[in-house]
């Protein structure tokens, strides 16, 4: 509980380590060096892949494993939390999120769309202000489940080998893990897997947020967990939807991805003022999450 709340504390005052000391950015060199060594042919990018992520996740659970012995005392706890900082991120999603917020408030659409390339990857040259607003609601409801409620329960579950098997397995599909060339063949393990450790986060994540919207009402928190299981399942993704969806039903807004997606499609798209309420919303729900995985771990405690 304490690694909990060190590494928690070291996130908001410092935010991200520097790259150079990052442990996320040194497994995600490895991914792309890795990446860059595929083969040719189908069957053995296949094969590759799975070596690959295989590897690169075992490792990075190894390195922390051969450490836990001698993280002890006020130094060890400060180490642990560090490490398990590194493996999560709020402060910086929060920040990527007003940085959009107040691009938009300042009628700044070209700002805005380069602020979200922190918060998304896809193109973004032809989004307009309500979509620019919504990529960002869709982004934090899904980083929140994806670079927070996964590694926190992945930690509070086996640890800081958990966490970085956790944090390597999703840098590992964020790099390759796409459907197109070149990666179709050789990210094929990495979304299979990622998708698999995200299925409890991503529904956990959702139910944080029908929780978190509660603040706002019983009517917001109904709307959130209703959006929740009728869209929850619409995206490509089996666990992006979920957070995504809860989000929407609880600010009453439509997230769109054209040509993809509708979710809360009876709502309008959201502007500027529904991304500072997404903020405050994924705010609360980080807080709930935070209780549910300490509840989890005092209750896991041996009596």
């Amino acid at each position: 509980m304490a690694v909990v709340l060190v590494a928690l504390l070291l996130d908001r005052c410092l935010g991200e380590p520097p790259e150079a000391v990052h442990p996320v950015v040194w497994i995600g060199q490895t991914v792309g060096a890795l990446a860059a060594r595929a083969p040719r042919d189908r069957t053995a990018r296949l094969l590759y892949g799975a070596g690959l992520v295989g590897g690169v996740c075992g490792g990075s659970a190894l390195a922390p494993r051969l450490l836990e012995g001698r993280l002890v005392g006020p130094s060890g706890l400060l180490a642990e939390g560090w490490l398990l900082k590194s493996c999560l991120s709020y402060r910086a999603l929060e920040r990527a999120g007003e940085r959009v917020a107040e691009r938009l408030e300042g009628g700044d659409l070209e700002g805005a769309r380069k602020e979200l390339l922190w918060l998304v990857g896809r193109d973004r040259s032809k989004l307009d202000a309500n979509e620019v607003a919504a990529a960002a609601v869709e982004s934090l409801a899904e980083n929140l489940s994806d670079s927070f409620a996964a590694p926190l329960l992945a930690y509070a579950a086996f640890g800081l080998p958990g966490a970085f098997f956790y944090r390597a397995a999703n840098t590992a599909d964020a790099m390759v893990g796409y459907r197109e060339e070149p990666f179709t063949h050789t990210g094929r393990a990495a979304a299979r897997l990622d998708d698999a450790l995200n299925l409890v986060p991503a529904r956990l994540t959702a139910l944080a947020l029908v929780l978190a919207a509660g603040r706002d009402g019983a009517r917001a928190a109904g709307d959130a967990l209703r959006v929740a299981l009728r869209d929850g399942r619409l995206t490509e993704s089996p666990n992006a939807g979920w957070p995504m969806a809860a989000a929407a039903g609880a600010l009453g807004v439509r997230l769109e991805k054209r040509g993809h997606y509708r979710l809360n499609a009876e709502a309008p798209p959201p502007a500027a003022d529904d991304l500072r309420r997404a903020g405050r919303l994924v705010r609360r729900a980080a807080a709930v999450l935070v209780a549910l995985v300490l509840l989890g771990v005092a209750a896991g405690r041996p009596r």
